[in-house]
């Protein structure tokens, strides 16, 4: 959008940068798929397409099953999607700030559109810092409410703003996702991890150039990787903030 609220402008891009990054994937001469695609090659099912590219939108804003959704379709662009139910559901309560959303009836409109639906939790809370109950209910709670909503199996995830432990990715495996996707501002590959596949967030301050590097795999590392000495020091004291204050939003 044009002019987004504050707290999600630096996560948002305008309809014509949008535009523009959307022509340079489909000119790259990439084949794009959805994480099913990218899930059976970790799982070692099906090898991936030649020069595979995964589009995924995160939350649910409103824009997604209209603008967003025509702009891929137009350029037969499949994507995923990971909604948050909490903020789409009538009556609901999630974490995110003020704007404009949509519904949870408009799911359904998505995948006609074609973009794999995902869970995004229930609230959009830091998971690494939650207590294992509620944990759970974040995971279980947003996989069925998409599953009832969808009358099929939900079997993926996104972590809220990429937070994620080895308690949290062991939890969302006995939970039943196939897989979860972090952040991890990297570059994935077929060695990638199941349950923290690496993306990339596109910012405002991204070019088309910069889209088209990451396309020709350069600008970004390669993941797997090991966590570095600051994203643990960042972790430990999120959670020590979350004693004190309880849950709050990953963003």
């Amino acid at each position: 959008m044009d002019e987004p609220p504050h707290w999600i402008a630096e996560f948002t891009v305008t309809p014509r940068q949008f535009a523009a990054q959307m022509d340079a994937i489909a000119d790259s001469g990439r084949t794009p798929l959805t994480i099913s695609a990218l899930a059976d090659r970790l799982a070692g099912r099906a090898p991936l397409p030649p020069r595979p590219v995964l589009l995924t939108f995160d939350d649910g804003f409103a824009d997604l099953p209209g603008p967003t959704a025509h702009a891929l379709a137009e350029r037969a662009l499949p994507a995923t999607a990971y909604l948050t139910t909490g903020a789409i559901t009538p009556g609901g309560h999630s974490l995110l700030p003020p704007a404009p959303m949509m519904t949870l009836a408009q799911a359904a409109e998505l995948e006609c559109h074609g973009m794999e639906i995902g869970s995004h939790t229930v609230t959009h809370a830091q998971l690494d810092t939650l207590s294992d109950r509620a944990l759970t209910d974040e995971l279980r709670v947003s996989k069925t409410v998409l599953e009832d909503a969808l009358g099929r199996p939900v079997r993926h995830l996104a972590y809220p703003h990429g937070y994620n432990s080895a308690r949290v990715r062991s939890r969302s495996a006995r939970i039943g996702y196939e897989t979860a996707t972090a952040v991890r501002h990297a570059l994935s590959s077929d060695r990638d991890e199941r349950y923290r596949i690496a993306r990339l967030i596109v910012r405002r301050t991204h070019t088309v150039a910069d889209v088209r590097g990451w396309l020709a795999g350069e600008g970004a590392r390669i993941a797997p990787y090991r966590d570095g000495p600051k994203t643990v020091a960042w972790r430990w004291y999120r959670r020590g903030r979350a004693v004190v204050r309880g849950p709050e939003f990953a963003g």
